[in-house]
């Protein structure tokens, strides 16, 4: 293609091929400057850089379009407020048990987010138990309603919960909705036009059909969550749509866990919710409709960590590696998607090689085969070292939940490949509860019937080894 553009540019009456050619160079001079400047990761840096020398001008469009993070410079601008909580609000560090000290210390530097106490939690599994909940809180709401989701349908579950936010701004609440630009169902979503139609203030998140604004493409919002009057959220992995109706038996069934969140840890999911529309609709949201004074709701201390291409960058990978590095007895997770980068990989292994119980549970088959492949040629070194991978029999289960020595939780919408970890929006909650814990312990080692071994892996036929080998290459966009 390279070689056909300069014939065809190189043609009597276009351009001299010596022109081309210092053309070609100097893009390619501009883009490595560009790359070493910018780019962290070595490995994609040099993959740039030989791009743009051996194709110079689809190379460099490429780069121009896809590799440069745009989102960055913007989201820079957008910092988040200083915290409004009160000031008798009992600070939680002084109870985080003595040995997890140093990793509280860690995560409010990487934050820069204070561990907030009287927080109350409440466990929802699949929109049969969480979508019942979630549209009574709308209805009981007075003052603001405030919603994100990744994927937002325009069936059956999707109207239901637009009549509800209508009813909501009807009577007197002020209602912003963000929807993914490509989630809810790519270049115009349904439920985005209806709410519109309605009047109802949404905004796409990162959504653009310019070519030099492709990054839509790659940087989602995968945040999941719910804020009534600044006072109640929900948050998890539940998603809105028919299919995560469970108990109606829908084509392809997706169970999953949510939590409604209650306390002054409210107030730090609100304002991840503030800058997220700021972001999409450069609208500052203010006053005590979106920031009321919060008291405490129960006896577990909590944070959020937000994550994404942006101010935020790694943020949510850095705090599961440090949380790894500080596990003594246990390592215990679930999630759906399982490609974390060498790091996390290597982090695990250690762990498994000081002689702590590391167990890992996945999706016998996912909602994205590709995923599934490329998982298989991912994990060998992991059960080299003795973690423990077991497969979670079907309906596929959308869950992610982290659990360290029956102690510390991590909670939300990260799963656990490199698009969480590096390239989406993503929003967790870290949370010291013994209860919460044995509770999600119990759900994870449910699910421990399965193993995934060595011996299976070494079963699959050699076209087929083949194939996840291949797949794995794409590990960074997976």
């Amino acid at each position: 293609m390279e070689e056909a553009l300069y014939r065809w540019l190189g043609t009597p009456g276009l351009i001299r091929a010596d022109i081309l050619a210092a053309l070609g160079l100097s893009v390619s001079l501009a883009v490595t400057l560009h790359v070493l400047l910018r780019k962290r990761a070595v490995g994609a840096a040099m993959a740039w850089i030989g791009l743009a020398w051996l194709a110079p001008f689809i190379g460099s469009a490429l780069y121009l379009t896809f590799g440069i993070n745009r989102v960055e410079r913007r989201a820079r601008r957008l910092k988040r407020r200083p915290s409004r909580q009160v000031d008798d609000t009992p600070q939680a560090s002084a109870s985080v048990p003595d040995a997890y000290r140093p990793l509280d210390r860690a995560v409010q530097a990487i934050t820069g987010m204070p561990m907030v106490a009287g927080t109350g939690i409440t466990v929802y599994r699949n929109g049969d138990e969480a979508y019942p909940a979630m549209l009574a809180a709308i209805a009981e709401a007075r003052r603001s309603v405030a919603l994100s989701s990744y994927i937002f349908r325009d069936d059956d579950t999707g109207r239901t919960f637009i009549a509800a936010l209508k009813e909501a701004m009807d009577r007197g609440c002020e209602v912003r909705v963000i929807l993914d630009g490509i989630g809810s169902g790519y270049f115009f979503p349904a439920a985005w036009r209806r709410l519109r139609r309605l009047g109802v203030p949404a905004g796409l998140f990162m959504h653009s059909v310019l070519p030099w604004r492709m990054p839509f493409l790659n940087l989602r919002t995968h945040k999941k969550l719910l804020i009534l009057d600044g006072r109640i959220a929900f948050t998890g992995g539940v998603n809105i749509s028919d299919h995560n109706r469970v108990s109606r038996s829908p084509t392809f069934p997706i169970r999953d866990t949510h939590f409604r969140i209650e306390g002054p840890v409210v107030e730090q999911l609100a304002q991840a919710f503030i800058v997220d529309w700021a972001f999409v609709s450069e609208e500052e949201l203010e006053g005590e409709a979106w920031l009321p004074p919060l008291t405490p709701a129960g006896d577990i201390i909590a944070r959020v960590v937000t994550s994404g291409p942006d101010a935020d960058v790694e943020k949510i990978a850095t705090v599961v590696l440090q949380a790894i590095a500080c596990a003594r007895t246990s390592i215990r997770l679930t999630t759906p998607y399982f490609l974390p980068n060498d790091f996390v990989v290597g982090a695990l292994c250690l762990a498994a090689a000081r002689g702590i119980a590391v167990d890992v549970v996945i999706p016998t088959r996912s909602d994205h085969p590709i995923v599934d492949w490329a998982t298989r040629a991912h994990i060998d070194p992991l059960l080299e070292s003795g973690v423990r991978i077991w497969l979670d029999a079907p309906p596929f289960d959308h869950s992610k939940a982290l659990v360290i020595d029956g102690q510390w939780c991590f909670i939300g919408s990260a799963n656990w490949d490199s698009r969480s970890f590096r390239l989406n929006f993503e929003l967790n909650l870290e949370v010291y509860d013994t209860g919460l814990a044995r509770r999600l312990e119990t759900f994870i080692a449910e699910k421990c019937e399965i193993p995934l071994t060595q011996a299976d892996l070494a079963a699959r036929p050699p076209a087929r080894r083949l194939r996840d080998a291949a797949v794995r290459l794409l590990l960074p966009y997976l």
